[in-house]
C-alpha cells in the first residue's frame, strides 16, 4: 500500500507524523508525495485553537472531495483526539480516526480498516505513555526531538491538558537513541520540544531534569553542531540550565520563553505566574550570562477581562523586555477551559485591533534588535537555495517560527556558511558570505 502523509499544526505534531510514517514503512507500506497514487491519505490534524481546527476541517474536506475509489482517508492528531464525532459529522468521507495517544497503533488501524471496510476509530483517553520509534531524517539538516508529551500547567485558556493529558517524559534512553539516529543521518541541528521542555523528567522523579538531559545528549552526539531549546517556561529555567547554555558551544544562544501577557491582573486570570519582577530578573540573568542571547516569547491579546489599561501594560512590558522575537496570538475561547466561563469577554473587533497594535509595537523592537546584528559575522545554516539566492538561519532564528537570513548567492543546502550581516529588516536579515564556494 502507498500512503500520503500531510501534517498540520506544531512541531510536536510533525514528530508524531514522522513516527507514524516510519511505522507504516516498517510494515511494508510505501510513502508517496503524489496523493493521486496513494491508497492511504493520512492527515495529522491540529485542534489547539479555533483557527487551527478550521484549517484542519478545511484540509479534510478538500481531500475528501478529491478522494477516488480505492483510497482511504484517515484523520489523526489533536482534532481527532478531541473532536472525533464532529469530524464524522462534518466530513463523513473520513474512513478512520486515530487520536494523539494512539498513533503507535497506526498499522493496526490500517489493517483493521482494510479487513473490515468499515469506519474505524482508535481514541484512547489522554495520558498514555510517550512512545519512540526509529527516526528518519529524510535528508533534512534540522530535526525536532520531542522529549515529553502532555502538560501539568493550569493555564486557564489552554486545552492541551484536555487533549494530551498530564506531562509524561520520554525515557532518556529513547531520546539518546533518537539523537544518535538523527545525527548519523546528517542532521546538523536538533530542536528540543515538548509542551514544557523545562519540566522534563519531573514525572520520572528528576529535579531540574532538562540540563541533565542536554548534558547526556551532547555526550552521546558530540559532533552535533546546534542544539536548540523551545518552550521553556520561565518559572522552570534554572541557574544550572543558564550556566550550561553559557558554556556548551553546541547549545544555541537562543531561548523561547512563553510569557503570555505583561499585566499581573491578566496573568492571574490566566492562571500564569504574575510576578513580573521575577521574570525581569530571569531575563537579566540570561543576558548577563549569555550577552548575545536571542530571546523569544508569545503573548495573547484580548483575553477575557483585558482592559485597555491591561493591554497598555502589555505594550509597556514588551518595550521593557525588548525581546528579539515575539509571536502575538488573538485569544481563542476553547471548550472545557476555565477561561470560557470568565466574564467580560473582549469583542472580536477589539481583539483584532489589539492584535495589530501589538504586532506593530513589536516590529519596531525587533527591527532595533536586528539592526544590532549588522556587521556581525555569524554561522548560517542554509535551508534552501535557488534563483541566485540562499535562505538560512543563524543561531538567532528557530525554524518555521522566526525570520530568515537571506544571502545573494546560491550556497549548498544543509551546510554552514560564515557570513557578515549587511542589512536588517523587521523580521529578516541580509548577509554576504565570507570565503565560500557557490552551489554547483
Amino acid at each position: 500500500m502507498r500512503f500520503y502523509l500531510e501534517t498540520l499544526g506544531c512541531p510536536k505534531n510533525t514528530v508524531d507524523a514522522e513516527m507514524m510514517g516510519e511505522l507504516l514503512r516498517q510494515a511494508g507500506h510505501q510513502e508517496t508525495d503524489d496523493i493521486r497514487r496513494a491508497n492511504l491519505i493520512l492527515v495529522n490534524t491540529c485542534g489547539f485553537i479555533r483557527p487551527a481546527r478550521e484549517e484542519s476541517y478545511k484540509v479534510l474536506k478538500e481531500l475528501a472531495a478529491q478522494k477516488r475509489h480505492g483510497q482511504w482517508l484517515i484523520a489523526a492528531g489533536c482534532l481527532a483526539q478531541r473532536y472525533g464525532d464532529e469530524i464524522r459529522r462534518q466530513v463523513p468521507q473520513v474512513d478512520a480516526i486515530i487520536g494523539t495517544q494512539n498513533w503507535p497503533d497506526i498499522v493496526h488501524l490500517v489493517e483493521e480498516l482494510l479487513r473490515s471496510h468499515e469506519p474505524v476509530s482508535l481514541v484512547r483517553p489522554a495520558g498514555a505513555l510517550v512512545t519512540s520509534v526509529t527516526r528518519r531524517a529524510k535528508g533534512a539538516a534540522t530535526a525536532y526531538l520531542k522529549i515529553a508529551d502532555g502538560c501539568d500547567a493550569s493555564c486557564a485558556f489552554c486545552a492541551i491538558p484536555l487533549i494530551k493529558g498530564p506531562q509524561r517524559s520520554k525515557p532518556l534512553a529513547d531520546i539518546l537513541r533518537e539523537a544518535e539516529e538523527l545525527v548519523a543521518q546528517g542532521v546538523r541541528e536538533i530542536v528540543l520540544i515538548a509542551q514544557n521542555t523545562t519540566a522534563y523528567g519531573r514525572d520520572l522523579g528528576l529535579r531540574d531534569g532538562l540540563p541533565l538531559l542536554i548534558e547526556e545528549i551532547l555526550a552521546h552526539v558530540p559532533h552535533l553542531r546546534w542544539l536548540r531549546i523551545l518552550y521553556a517556561y520561565p518559572q522552570d529555567v534554572s541557574e544550572r540550565l543558564i550556566e550550561l547554555m553559557a558554556r556548551a558551544p553546541q547549545i544555541c544562544h537562543y531561548l523561547d520563553l512563553p510569557l503570555q501577557h505583561g499585566h499581573p491582573a491578566t496573568l492571574r486570570r490566566m492562571g500564569r505566574p504574575y510576578d513580573l519582577d521575577r521574570v525581569q530578573t530571569l531575563i537579566a540573568s540570561l543576558r548577563r550570562a549569555i550577552p548575545d542571547i536571542a530571546l523569544r516569547s508569545t503573548f495573547i491579546v484580548g483575553y477575557p477581562g483585558e482592559t485597555e489599561e491591561e493591554f497598555e501594560g502589555l505594550l509597556d512590558w514588551m518595550t521593557t523586555l525588548a525581546l528579539d522575537k515575539v509571536g502575538v496570538f488573538a485569544y481563542s475561547p476553547e471548550e472545557g477551559t476555565p477561561a470560557v466561563r470568565l466574564p467580560n469577554h473582549v469583542p472580536p473587533d477589539l481583539i483584532a485591533e489589539r492584535y495589530e497594535r501589538a504586532m506593530l509595537h513589536q516590529q519596531a523592537i525587533s527591527l532595533q534588535a536586528n539592526q544590532h546584528q549588522v556587521g556581525r559575522e555569524l554561522e548560517i545554516l542554509i535551508d534552501g537555495a535557488g534563483d541566485g539566492l540562499s535562505v538560512g538561519r543563524s543561531y538567532r532564528e528557530a525554524p518555521e517560527i522566526d525570520g530568515y537570513v537571506f544571502l545573494l548567492q546560491e550556497l549548498p543546502v544543509g551546510e554552514f556558511v560564515r557570513a557578515r550581516i549587511i542589512e536588517a529588516q523587521e523580521y529578516d536579515l541580509v548577509a554576504e558570505p565570507l570565503h565560500t564556494k557557490q552551489k554547483g
